[in-house]
């Protein structure tokens, strides 16, 4: 594992990355409730997969916000990359984030106080709420083959078997805490541990970007930190809604990606090939059931 000693070339600047798609009036409460997360200077880049409802544009109107037009739909993880390379080096902290999200007062300031907490710690996730009140399971382990196809064909029927469990670590109070990886709805990320892995994959369209982006930070010797302590309410689902059928296929086809980059060689392949085919059966049972 690399050590993190060498010193830091970007300075201590904030700025917010917001990856949008037909937003709505999700981005001006998005933008609104931030002003109350720090008291800091933030510069908001707006990085847009070709809206069209004009959300975007009129958040481009607040002095501290920024539009980067992308010209077609990247997906998250493209749009993402492209808004954090328009940012210069005195910005040395970034939030990767979608618009359809609630910030808790002073949250961001907290987030940043756990940061300094982590002199080793790349990427930091807040706890996420949903709109009725109960906390998603926003930090979780890294999915093996064991996990994950346990977690995919039985997570629908049984929500409480032990691999979704294990793989969502749901158990007990949420703690400060490393993890393998945090979800890419809100993560503060530090702009040294981005560029050392490249940010996001970008071979990802949508889903699994943020997985594997965990994955990448901890191999380059950075942490993934989960910080309760600091808290957003997720309200979800405002981009996939445009889409459902086409996004479906997208995580099935990300967690194949994710699998097949990380079991490499001819002795992997079979059983490549079955969760390929167990993917597929899964994609078409959901499908129906969507």
């Amino acid at each position: 594992m690399a050590r993190v000693t060498e010193p830091t070339r970007f300075g201590d600047g904030l700025a917010v990355v917001v990856v949008t798609y037909f937003p709505g009036e999700t981005l001006e409460n998005f933008l609104d409730t931030l002003e109350k997360a720090t008291t800091r200077d933030v510069r908001v880049v707006v990085a847009d997969n070709a809206s069209t409802d004009g959300a975007p544009e009129k958040a481009a109107e607040r002095d501290n916000v920024h539009l980067l037009a992308t010209g077609q739909n990247l997906g998250y993880g493209t749009a993402a990359n492209r808004g954090v390379a328009t940012l210069d080096d005195s910005f040395g902290w970034v939030v990767v984030v979608n618009p359809d999200l609630e910030w808790s007062p002073g949250s961001l300031d907290t987030l940043l106080e756990v940061a300094r907490r982590w002199p080793r710690g790349g990427a930091f996730g807040p706890l996420i709420k949903e709109p009725d009140g109960s906390v998603y399971p926003s930090a979780r382990l890294l999915p093996s083959l064991g996990r994950g196809v346990g977690h995919a064909v039985f997570g629908k029927v049984w929500p409480a078997n032990p691999w979704t469990r294990a793989y969502r670590q749901e158990q007990g109070e949420p703690v400060e805490r490393v993890s393998g990886w945090l979800s890419g709805s809100c993560q503060l990320i530090r702009r040294e541990a981005w560029e050392a892995v490249g940010g996001f994959d970008e071979r990802y369209f949508m889903y699994f970007e943020d997985v594997d982006l965990g994955d990448r930070i901890g191999r380059a010797g950075w942490q993934n930190v989960y910080a309760p302590s600091a808290s957003v309410m997720h309200i979800g689902g405002q981009a996939t809604k445009k889409a459902p059928k086409k996004m479906l296929a997208a995580h099935h086809a990300s967690a194949y990606r994710y699998l097949a980059d990380r079991h490499r060689g001819l002795a992997w392949k079979p059983v490549l090939a079955a969760i390929k085919l167990g993917l597929r059966l899964r994609l078409e049972l959901e499908s129906r059931r969507g």
